[in-house]
């Protein structure tokens, strides 16, 4: 089976809502394994319906490590009446996840978290993804950058600027906040956050050497942009495999 048909299939097994609840509730279990979770903030989310206007995120104040699929809240993004009900979401997180997936359908998944790296990149004046090795090279043309930041990500305003800004691009630094990903499943969304992560690592530690960075030009950071292309079939074998390591050490992630 060629690698274009293996993602094709792993894609549309993840379509019904039970697969999308356990590959959720996994992700959130993956986050603190990578320490990428903070208290028992931020959210993670993902699109049933095919408009991705009802979606599936965390309860409010649910610490990633206990998420199992069940917790789940099942959202309309177009019925802020949710917010009046039981484990009803946080307002970051409804005004983040609510508008993103009310206005894009294309981003059926969407990951807002802090992690170090990411989130230290994102305080820097230019907190742009520099080209200077293979993982930071992925991201070349791939990434928007908010410099509007105005608090906590709770007002209407917020959310429509963080949506826009986000556009079709599949990761958004959040200046002075941390970093959002957006993707069509949840494997891809997780494989991006890591990756974005690391790169994030490579780069702040370039800076923090005082060495001039050997920045790649245009041209070639396009041209090793494009060749992570017909690798997105890692993203599948990644996440798979955390999956195993949970249903050995974690099983109930999928009650």
């Amino acid at each position: 089976m060629s690698v274009v048909t293996e993602v094709a299939f792993g894609a549309s097994e993840r379509q019904s809502e039970r697969a999308l609840r356990e590959d959720l509730a996994a992700a959130f279990r993956m986050a603190v394994l990578f320490g990428w979770h903070e208290s028992v903030g931020n959210h993670f989310s993902a699109a049933v319906s095919g408009d991705g206007s009802t979606f599936l995120m965390n309860p409010k104040w649910r610490h990633f490590s206990e998420i199992k699929a069940s917790d789940l809240l099942l959202l309309d993004a177009h019925d802020d009446s949710v917010m009046d009900g039981p484990d009803a979401p946080d307002p970051s997180a409804w005004c983040i996840h609510g508008t993103v997936h009310r206005s894009n359908p294309k981003a059926k998944v969407l990951f807002h978290c802090h992690p170090p790296n990411a989130t230290a990149l994102a305080t820097l004046k230019d907190p742009s993804m520099k080209p200077i090795d293979l993982n930071t090279a992925r991201f070349f043309g791939k990434v928007a950058v908010d410099l509007g930041f105005g608090g906590m990500a709770d007002e209407t305003e917020e959310g429509l600027r963080i949506a826009e800004t986000l556009g079709d691009k599949p990761v958004l630094i959040m200046g002075n906040h941390g970093v959002s990903i957006a993707a069509e499943t949840i494997p891809e969304a997780f494989e991006h956050l890591y990756f974005f992560e690391r790169a994030a690592e490579t780069l702040l530690k370039a800076y923090a050497t005082g060495q001039p960075l050997a920045v790649m030009s245009d041209n070639l950071a396009a041209k090793t942009a494009a060749e992570w292309e017909p690798y997105v079939g890692m993203g599948y074998a990644h996440f798979d495999h955390w999956k195993r390591e949970l249903d050995r050490s974690q099983p109930d992630y999928r009650d």
